[in-house]
């Protein structure tokens, strides 16, 4: 079977290509660069705890050198200390900062190692042609070829030629907010830790400023600009640093100013992600960034939901449900985050006026833009599918956990049949996760419990599943009972929880997560029928 094309070679399109390759399926990523990507030490990103692990669990080794997790979140409204946030723990983890170019490298990195994923530069699409069974695009460049694919995904960000040559219109708002941005390296009194500061006393007539910590010492600053300001100068940039800097500190320290920059905020949302084999995904697909949320964290969102439904589609053929959930799970949840941030913005951003006078009104938005960085509430938190075209009918016998059904899993250590042990997310992306919540079971001698109990009755029917399956054990799960089975979807939300051993249940609902058998499973089954007939 042809090869799945990915166009662009951005985080989303190197991240889709190496999930596709955990899954065994190759690839052909298309990249109009040189394969090199520009440093720019202002130009960062801030990944939520799930999304850094997906990168991690792709082999993005830059991560671990060039990436920071804040030890603590301080809030400040004008001389004031709102809030104080330790982070790094269960229920409070730490988001991961790291500068762009660095995760792009280490994801090219991991590509490079990658067999069946080859990485084509100085490759521009021009064409692209659909048929019953693939895609045909032809790029241009000192490599200007055709190329034939299974399916083909526009990763191609902002201004994407997939887009375009498909005739999806990309409506939206612009210039939402503009910042202006330095990363500098210097000492700042709180040390690992974010700060938010709204109007600070020393920088008249600026309602926000952020200090966000990267390794190395290198903090990255943005200023709140008003929506139709001054253009902003080095001269202009330079003063608001030491005035900033001046206004933390006491007195201007000693800084090196290493990079600077305007970045402009749109919001915009494709009105399709799927037309027949061709997806969006990434910046194709959407443009949002205000109030915290970060455009590469929802890009690798797109990856974990769509990979492993390409995966499945390449291994054994998909219904169309199964594909169209791409784009209604996806579209659904970044149209709440962009919907969620337009209300709140002009609340947020009026100066003066109602809010100054409503109790707790201050606080009340403090706590809205704090759970926006930290991937809380509307604005931050992961999307919860809760009417998804996947989700599996609730029967009697489900049972009650912590987490909502279709919301992320929380990531409990867990142990397989063979001894390995890990964690939840360390064993996502190449199926289905049936998790036993059996307590003891990290005490006892794996050959007494792996034979023993409901076990070997588990792990039969998880071998007659419709879809691949892995079946995993864990001491406890945040609301489970002992015996509660878990069933998790290859990108990390829950299916379905069940009271005890439902070999029945447990194969009807992994049916319905892949969406029910591709229709020529179903013409060949009738078809088998009609003969017995």
């Amino acid at each position: 079977m042809d090869p799945v094309i990915v166009v662009g070679a951005g985080p989303a399109g190197l991240a889709l290509a190496l999930s596709l390759a955990a899954q065994d399926v190759p690839s052909v990523v298309l990249d109009e660069t040189g394969g090199k990507d520009e440093s720019r030490p202002a130009r960062t990103v801030v990944l939520r705890a799930d999304t850094a692990a997906a990168a991690e669990r792709l082999g993005c080794a830059t991560l671990r050198d060039e990436g920071v997790r804040w030890t603590g979140w301080r809030s400040m409204l004008r001389r004031q200390e709102m809030r104080r946030l330790p982070l790094g723990d269960a229920v409070t983890p730490a988001p991961l900062h790291v500068p762009q170019h660095a995760l792009a490298r280490g994801l090219r990195e991991a590509v490079a190692a990658e067999r069946l994923v080859k990485l084509v530069t100085d490759s521009r699409l021009d064409t692209l042609e659909q048929d019953r069974t693939g895609v045909t695009a032809h790029t241009r460049g000192p490599s200007g070829t055709w190329w034939r694919g299974s399916y083909l995904v526009g990763c191609d960000g902002a201004r994407s030629t997939v887009r375009k040559l498909l005739g999806i219109r990309f409506p939206g708002r612009t210039a939402v907010e503009r910042h202006a941005v330095a990363a500098l390296r210097t000492e700042l009194p709180w040390p690992g830790e974010a700060l938010l500061h709204r109007r600070p006393p020393w920088l008249p007539g600026t309602e926000e400023v952020t200090a966000r910590p990267l390794a190395d010492g290198l903090w990255r600053l943005d200023w709140l600009l008003p929506p139709r300001g001054d253009l902003v100068t080095p001269e202009s940039l330079v003063a608001r640093v030491r005035d900033t800097l001046a206004g933390w500190c006491g007195e201007t320290p000693a800084y090196e100013l290493l990079d600077t920059g305007v970045h402009t905020i749109h919001h915009r949302l494709a009105r399709r992600w799927r037309v027949d084999r061709t997806f969006l995904a990434g910046d194709a697909a959407h443009l949002l960034g205000a109030l915290g949320t970060q455009g590469v964290d929802e890009g690798l969102r797109d990856v974990g939901n769509l990979a492993w439904k390409l995966a499945h589609a390449w291994h054994h053929g998909a219904s169309s449900v199964l594909l169209d959930s791409y784009q209604d799970e996806r579209r659904t949840a970044v149209a709440a985050r962009l919907r969620a941030a337009d209300q709140s913005l002009p609340i947020l951003r009026s100066g003066g006026g109602l809010r100054t006078y409503l109790p707790g009104a201050a606080r009340g938005h403090d706590a809205m833009l704090t759970d926006g960085h930290l991937g809380h509430g509307p604005l931050g938190a992961p999307p919860v599918h809760t009417h998804s075209p996947l989700a599996p009918e609730p029967t009697a016998s489900w049972a009650p956990v912590a987490t909502r059904t279709g919301a992320p899993v929380e990531d409990v250590r867990v142990t397989a049949p063979d001894g390995t042990t890990g964690t939840l997310r360390g064993r996502l992306g190449r199926g289905l996760l049936v998790v036993l919540v059996a307590p003891g079971t990290g005490v006892w001698d794996r050959r007494h419990w792996v034979s023993a109990g409901v076990m070997p009755r588990l792990a039969t029917a998880v071998d007659g599943l419709p879809v691949r399956a892995e079946l995993l054990v864990t001491e406890a799960y945040p609301g489970a009972s002992a015996h509660t089975v878990l069933l998790v979807r290859p990108d990390g939300h829950l299916a379905a929880a069940f009271a005890g051993v439902r070999p029945g249940e447990l194969h009807a609902a992994a049916d319905a997560v892949r969406g029910g058998a591709p229709a020529a499973d179903r013409a060949g089954r009738g078809a088998r029928t009609a003969d017995v007939d």
